[in-house]
Order: C-alpha cells, then sequence, then structure tokens
C-alpha cells in the first residue's frame, strides 16, 4: 500500500458515494476515529432543512436528533458534500461549517480538540467532485485536497483493524403516579430515567466483557470491568493517540482484540455479518464490601394520595465500532456507556408524549443496507405493526437518508442483523435448503441471445424433502414454496413457507376450496397460487394463457421483461406438471430461445452436482437437437408471474 500523506489526500470507501445528482443536496460524510482522519466510510443524507437545500442550512436539531442514534459510536461526522450548481469554494467552506456545527451537537456540546474537516462539492451537472479540508474553525481557511484514493476492498480495511461492541440491556422503570396529581408524571419519568443514566456510572455498576459466540475451551475468559476503573473523561479526539501496548497498572486496559478471532485467512470474508463481536453485559454489584457494617434498614413513606403502578420497559440494544487495540475500559465507557445513554434518551423522548396512553413498543433494530460498509441503529415503534403507515413514512425517510430504493424493502425487521447466534426453527425454516442452484449451470446454447434471469436469492423446493410423500400430485405446492422463499430471502415477509397443509388451509380459509381438500392429493394451477401469494403476502400475480406449448417460445419477449423488471420467479403448469421458470434466454432477430427451468419433480438428495447433472435445473429449449418437444402441443399452459410489491 502506498504511503499517503494524511493531511493532502483523502481514502474513499464506499464503493460509490451516495448521491443524488438529480437535484441540489447536502450529504453528510462519516468516518471514524480509528481510521485515518480523512477517510470516508460512508455518506447520509440531510433530510430536514430550515430552507431550500441549495442553501446549506440545515435543521441541526433535527438532524443530530434523528443521527444520534442511526450511527453508531465510533463513526462520527468529519465533513460535509455538497451537490449542486455553484461557486465551489465558498460552498465548500459552508458545508465545513455545518459539519462543524452538527459534530459539536452530537458531542452534546463537548469542547474537543479542533479537527480536520472535509468539505466536498460536487457539479450537478459533470462528474467532476472538489475536495477541501480545514483544520481551523475559520472555515474561510481551506486546502485543496489534490489527492482522492479509493480503496479496493473497504470491507476488509474496515474489519481487519475494527469489530464490533453489543451490549443488550432491558430496563424496567417503576413509576408511582397518585390519581389526584397526574400532571406530576411527566417530572417523576424524567427523575427515573435520569437515575437510570446516572447508574450506568455508578463506580458500583460492573460490565462484563466476553466473547459474542463460544467457540472453544480456549476462548478467553471475561474480562470485569468495575464503574470505579472507568476513565469517563476520555475524547474522542484522543483516540487517535492510543496504541496497541497501552496498558495502565491495574491492568484492565486489556484490548477488544483479545475477543476476537485469531484464525483469519486470506479467504476470509470480511463484512458487517461476519465481523468480530464483543459482547458487553451491564451488572449492579450490590455485593460491594462496605467500610463499616451496617444493620439492614427499612424505611417507611407512607402516600399522601392512593397511587397507581406504571411500569415503562426499555429495550435497548446498542452496536459500537472499535479499534481492535482499543483498551476495554476505554471501549466501554466511551463508546458503549454514552451509546446506552444516547439510545434510553431517545426511547425516552418518544415515550413522553404517551405516558397515560398506551404505551409505544420501541424496539432497536440494526442494518447493514446495500452499499453500506458498516450497521446503523434504527429504532421501530411496533406498536400497530410494520405496515402501520407511521411506521412506512418512517422507512421511507430512511431510505432517503441512506439513498435506498423505494420500491423495495430493505430496513424492515425481516432485514436486520441476527446476533442472537440462535436458529429459530419458526421463524427460519428451509433455511438449510440449497439456495440458487442456477448459478453456475452451462450456457443455454442460444446464439446471440440475452439472459434475463431471476433477480435475488431463492430455494430449492422438490419432491419427498422433509419425509413428506407428494410425488405424482405436489409439484405445484413445490413450486409455490420456491416463489415464497423468494419473498422471504428478498425481506417482502418474514413468514416460514408454508406446508402442503397450510397451503391447502389458506384456499379453503378463502372459500376458494371446501373443507375436504385439507389433507388430500389434489393439484393446484396457477390461479389456487395467485390467491396464496395474496391470501399469505398481499402479493398480487399476472397470470399468461397459453393455448399449447408450442407457443411458449412467442411469450419470451415478455418473459424477459418480467425478469428484467420484477425478478421473481414464475410458475409454469401445464397438464399436470408443473416447473419453476427461473429466466430466459432470447434472441430477438432470430426467435431462438431457451427456458431456465428449476423442476420440483427431482426426488434426490440435495446434491448439486446430481441436480445439475441430471438436468434437474438447467436450460431447456422448447425443441431439443433430437425434436422431442419439452412442452407438450396437446395441452394448454398457464404461467403465473408474481409481481414485486412496490413497498418499503
Amino acid at each position: 500500500m502506498e504511503e499517503v500523506d494524511e493531511k493532502r489526500s483523502i481514502r474513499v470507501l464506499p464503493p460509490r458515494l451516495v448521491l443524488q445528482k438529480k437535484e441540489p443536496a447536502l450529504q453528510w460524510l462519516i468516518g471514524s476515529p480509528f481510521l485515518s482522519p480523512l477517510t470516508i466510510v460512508s455518506t447520509l443524507r440531510c433530510i430536514h432543512y430550515l430552507s431550500p437545500p441549495e442553501s446549506v442550512s440545515p435543521d441541526f436539531h433535527k438532524e443530530a436528533e434523528e443521527l444520534r442514534t442511526l450511527l453508531l459510536k465510533g463513526f462520527y461526522i468529519i465533513g460535509a458534500w455538497v451537490v449542486g450548481n455553484f461557486n465551489v469554494e465558498e460552498h465548500a467552506s459552508k458545508a465545513i461549517d455545518a459539519a462543524r456545527r452538527l459534530s459539536q451537537l452530537l458531542s452534546h456540546g463537548e469542547k474537543a480538540e479542533t479537527q480536520l474537516m472535509i468539505g466536498a462539492v460536487a457539479d450537478i451537472n459533470s462528474t467532476d467532485i472538489h475536495f477541501f479540508v480545514s483544520e481551523s474553525e475559520n472555515c474561510k481557511s481551506i486546502d485543496s485536497v489534490p489527492s482522492v484514493i479509493y480503496e479496493n476492498n473497504p470491507e476488509k480495511y474496515i474489519w481487519e483493524r475494527g469489530c464490533l461492541l453489543r451490549c443488550e440491556l432491558p430496563i424496567n422503570v417503576p413509576l408511582y403516579i397518585p390519581f389526584d396529581s397526574p400532571s406530576d408524571v411527566e417530572k417523576t419519568y424524567i427523575h427515573a430515567t435520569e437515575l437510570v443514566v446516572s447508574k450506568l456510572r455508578d463506580p458500583h455498576v460492573v460490565y462484563v466483557v466476553e466473547p459474542s459466540c463460544k467457540n472453544s475451551n480456549e476462548d478467553p475468559c471475561p474480562v470485569i470491568l468495575r464503574g470505579s476503573q472507568m476513565d469517563f473523561q476520555i475524547n474522542v479526539s484522543k483516540f487517535k493517540h492510543l496504541s496497541e501496548g497501552t496498558r495502565n497498572a491495574e491492568g484492565t486496559s486489556v484490548p477488544c482484540a483479545n475477543f476476537c478471532s485469531k484464525s483469519k485467512t486470506e479467504s476470509t470474508v470480511f463484512s458487517s455479518e461476519n465481523a468480530d463481536i464483543v459482547q458487553v453485559s451491564v451488572l449492579l454489584n450490590s455485593s460491594e464490601k462496605s467500610q463499616k457494617s451496617n444493620a439492614p434498614v427499612v424505611e417507611y413513606f407512607p402516600a399522601m394520595g392512593k397511587p397507581r403502578l406504571l411500569v415503562v420497559d426499555f429495550k435497548v440494544e446498542v452496536l459500537c465500532y472499535a479499534a481492535k487495540f482499543l483498551p476495554l475500559t476505554c471501549a466501554v465507557s466511551t463508546l458503549v456507556i454514552p451509546g446506552l445513554v444516547d439510545q434510553l434518551n431517545s426511547m425516552k423522548n418518544a415515550i413522553l408524549p404517551n405516558l397515560l396512553k398506551q404505551l409505544p413498543q420501541l424496539v432497536p433494530y440494526h442494518f447493514c443496507p446495500p452499499g453500506f460498509l458498516h450497521p446503523i441503529t434504527v429504532i421501530y415503534e411496533l406498536t400497530y405493526g410494520e405496515t402501520e403507515m407511521k411506521q412506512v413514512e418512517i422507512r421511507k425517510a430512511l431510505h432517503l437518508r441512506l439513498g435506498l430504493p423505494f420500491d423495495r424493502p430493505v430496513l424492515r425487521s425481516a432485514s436486520a442483523l441476527d446476533f442472537s447466534g440462535r436458529k429459530d426453527s419458526s421463524t427460519r425454516k428451509g433455511s438449510y435448503l440449497l439456495k440458487d442452484v442456477h448459478i453456475g449451470i452451462p450456457s443455454s446454447g442460444v446464439s446471440g441471445g440475452q439472459m434475463s434471469l431471476v433477480q435475488g436469492s431463492y430455494e430449492y423446493y422438490h419432491y419427498l424433502q422433509e419425509g413428506f410423500n407428494d410425488s405424482g400430485w405436489g409439484c405445484a405446492y413445490r413450486s409455490l414454496q420456491t416463489i415464497i422463499s423468494w419473498f422471504r430471502l428478498q425481506h417482502y415477509t418474514s413468514i416460514h413457507v408454508p406446508s402442503h397443509r397450510e397451503i391447502q388451509e389458506a384456499l379453503v380459509e378463502i372459500g376458494d376450496k371446501d373443507d375436504s381438500f385439507i389433507g388430500s392429493r389434489e393439484w393446484i394451477g396457477a390461479i389456487e397460487l395467485s390467491f396464496v401469494l395474496d391470501k399469505l403476502l398481499g402479493v398480487s400475480c399476472k397470470i399468461i394463457n397459453v393455448r399449447s406449448g408450442a407457443e411458449l417460445p412467442e411469450k419470451c419477449r415478455e418473459l424477459a421483461a418480467h425478469f428484467e423488471n420484477q425478478g421473481t420467479p414464475i410458475m409454469i403448469g401445464g397438464g399436470v406438471l408443473a416447473y419453476t421458470l427461473l429466466g430466459v434466454d432470447y434472441n430477438e432477430a432470430s426467435g431462438d430461445c431457451a427456458f431456465l427451468i428449476l423442476d420440483p419433480h427431482y426426488t434426490g438428495s440435495d446434491d448439486i452436482k446430481k441436480i445439475v447433472g441430471g438436468g434437474w435445473c438447467g436450460w431447456k429449449k422448447a425443441v431439443d437437437s433430437k425434436g422431442k418437444n419439452f412442452f407438450l402441443h396437446d395441452k394448454f399452459y398457464n404461467l403465473l408471474l408474481p409481481q414485486r410489491p412496490n413497498m418499503v
């Protein structure tokens, strides 16, 4: 790796800077104190303004309120990026000034030593990008940055150097509210939560640090950190002065690396999902020795009026990014505890207006959206479910901030990172099945054709799986299961893939079949599949009817458009057979075409070589080289084309 002058060069980690260059916009540049000062890790779009975006006038308080929870501790604002058509240096200065103001709010007004800030300006009419940097609080003094380095392996750059700290803390706050003075409930509630916050820094609180998952008896023993050992005054700006060898007299500066995997190889996949995770648990040390002996004392405080008990439950769960060399005491005191405090305060403010109504069900989730190198944290109110319009609008705002598409779900709870280490059979049914078996199969043999394939992942369902004998009648059920697995794996739904009986029960429930249908071996077709998809997933379907298998090649242009625009697997049903279609290869000029068929009639073991080698997943021409018709000419066919929901 070439040597870099940190004050003259900017390192860009994201594969792309997440910009909407069709209109003027302001984006915050995100870095980390554990990386070089001018390393851009990600960008977040500013979505709250006091005036139009081109004036670079954000609503700093709203931005800080949202970013304080969204952004993991260990990442912070290192600059701002402006898109527009205007004076470059003037707007670079304004961007740097805006970044400094937001950074100050995010640090709760704590005075930190002046840090380098980046100001970047992109021309809305071209691809030109101009970077500037300022070390002075006087943003008029800026220097142009001539060198920008784009990292080839950004995931490795971040996760080879750092790890995640995870702390989960359920908190119950009991409140006694006088019936004759309910107006005091807000004061009581705020005071009670402030006591919880102060308790996190109590000398008698103990933090237990250990690996997230036990892999062997050689795992390091947990480390116990006492509140009395913590230095809560370490400023983020001082992180860069720490180094691997930092120790203190009590030996409590064991580095985070002590709990990270030592078995990294050249084939190791670096990502948020595979990052080293250090677990931090909070315990109250109630057995601390006292300087003098005391007998137990009970005090009685009579209530002035008849009260009622209100218990407010908080489920706090924070993630933090830390350098592996960082001592644990520093990591807990300057990352984990501030993260707990900020998340608790955010929940406190969300609950406050509803104290005497129905308390909201607040749940923190961690996501790593497409294009992002690190997780973000979102708190959802799930009292009325994820499809409630208020939650939909929150997700739309998040999609805007993160530069995500608005036609597919990326930030639903089904997409959240799972750090539990448990396999829940009720929600992960079928996770052992083969996925994406078409990848790597031989070409179709169509000369000059254009391939249009299923987008995303699916699971292969076929006869006799899970010890269930459906040979001869269950092919359409298996095709439906494959289709539903696609919607699960793309996070459109979190329901499990239904069994044959559950599919039959759904058809009876909507009135399409009689009760006797449940437990039977009756076939189903495209119409029934569309009913089930609508009932269980709310997915609409398009159905194409053809009078004969000979007409199917005429539909290739329409099928190619489906895979390009919708990307979902298709069920083809004709006669007594049903197949899953994963793609087409079509030469528009010659009309030559082939169909990528996933055959649910396979009865063997889930061996990818047997499946592909036996032609159970492969390209099929309507008429093969021996003149045999794959689609029967004396049968009509129905094609079920599930439509991708336009939703967030």
